[in-house]
């Protein structure tokens, strides 16, 4: 599973052929969840208050790239890192 970012120590994750709806995978120490693309939600698992506001607020700024990591991903193909809160890709 490629990991697209990694920001204030959380890795952020997308699998390839993975189902719908579209989503991202995300571990910060020994929290995980899967994170709407949407919306920046969190459709199952859990993580810490600031980590979950920080990735809500960093997938709805980067909603483009996402859904587009998202198309390559469904289709087999190469994901792209996508930059952290602070622009820096490896945060």
């Amino acid at each position: 599973m490629p990991t697209i970012a990694v920001f204030y120590g959380i890795v952020v994750r997308m699998y390839f052929y993975d189902h719908n709806p579209p989503h991202f995978h995300v571990q910060y120490g020994g929290a995980r969840a899967l994170v709407s693309i949407a919306d920046g939600s969190i459709m199952a698992g859990e993580l810490p208050p600031t980590a979950a506001r920080l990735v809500r607020q960093w997938a709805l700024d980067r909603r483009p790239a996402l859904e587009l990591n998202w198309r390559h991903a469904g289709a087999g193909e190469p994901l792209e890192r996508i930059a952290g809160p602070d622009g820096d890709g490896d945060g």
